[in-house]
């Protein structure tokens, strides 16, 4: 019973993870699919999506404002960011692309650090779930499960919104035929903005639901980036559920490698990707090159 109870806060421990990652890696692979573009500032928005959740939930006393702030905010500075500089790249080389991101991401850790210090900054979660819970007589946080949760909804509401609207068609359509849309009426400008600010507001909310957790630090950015390409290797460039098995993976693989081989966890976390990567150099569900 006790080996029980084990693996099964061990999973849920797992799966609240892989919802943090998830939000990441999902909305880094929209914008790739969209865009082509690899953004190496994914993790400093992540960054700035956590501080700003921290303001917001102070000025409001609200933790719930604060989650449904900082995306929207987060995602319009994405927006503005496409619309004033990335637009004027699209017929450039791809490298372009990955100097301004890394531009932005050096930018954004600096200002950040001038607006809101350098200290961690700790961010209350919401009352409704704090404390523990016992499964199986072991103790476990609440909010871990709110978070497990949480990833099951925005799992489901993403792809509803891609299968099921009509932007989500475009999108779908953009990413596989941009001129074709195009050519059909389709501003493709307008479509690629967007997309750029869901997938910022997208790690924004992952920031937000991990401050609690991590508080909002100057080092997050650093610490899910590579995570992050990583679910995204593995998943597919431009591939929704592939980022969804990526995180879960990437997630189980951390949370058991740290507990039985916690040298090693990093180690095996890249050679599921290597492993993938030989069978399937596009990524589980991304398209062969």
């Amino acid at each position: 019973m006790d080996f029980l109870a084990f693996m099964l806060t061990q999973c849920v421990n797992a799966l609240s993870q892989a919802a943090l990652l998830f939000f990441l890696g999902v909305g880094l692979t929209l914008i790739f699919g969209i865009m082509r573009i690899v953004n190496f500032a994914h993790g400093s928005i992540y960054m700035l999506g956590a501080f700003t959740g921290y303001t917001a939930a102070r000025v409001t006393g609200s933790f719930w404002v604060a989650l449904i702030a900082a995306p929207i905010v987060v995602g319009l500075f994405g927006t503005a960011f496409e619309l004033s500089i990335l637009r004027r790249l699209y017929r450039r080389d791809g490298s372009a692309f990955l100097m301004v991101t890394f531009g932005l991401a050096l930018i954004l850790g600096e200002a950040i650090r001038l607006l809101w210090g350098s200290e961690a900054l700790q961010v209350k979660g919401p009352a409704a779930f704090s404390g523990v819970v016992f499964v199986l007589d072991e103790p476990f946080p609440v909010y871990r499960l709110f978070l497990a949760g949480a990833g099951i909804v925005v799992a489901i509401a993403i792809w509803q919104f891609l299968e099921r609207t009509r932007l989500g068609l475009l999108i779908r359509a953009t990413s596989q035929n941009a001129e074709m849309v195009h050519a059909l009426g389709t501003d493709v400008n307008l479509v690629r903005s967007g997309v750029f600010g869901i997938g910022c507001g997208l790690a924004a909310l992952g920031g937000v639901l991990a401050a609690p957790l991590v508080t909002a630090s100057l080092g997050m950015a650093a610490s899910v980036i590579i995570d992050a390409f990583v679910i995204v290797i593995i998943g597919g460039m431009g591939s929704f559920p592939g980022s969804l098995i990526g995180a879960l993976l990437v997630a189980f693989v951390q949370v058991f490698g740290n507990y039985y081989f916690p040298d090693l966890a990093l180690a095996f976390m890249y050679l599921i990707m290597l492993l993938v990567l030989v069978v399937r150099p596009g990524g589980l569900l991304g398209k062969e090159a």
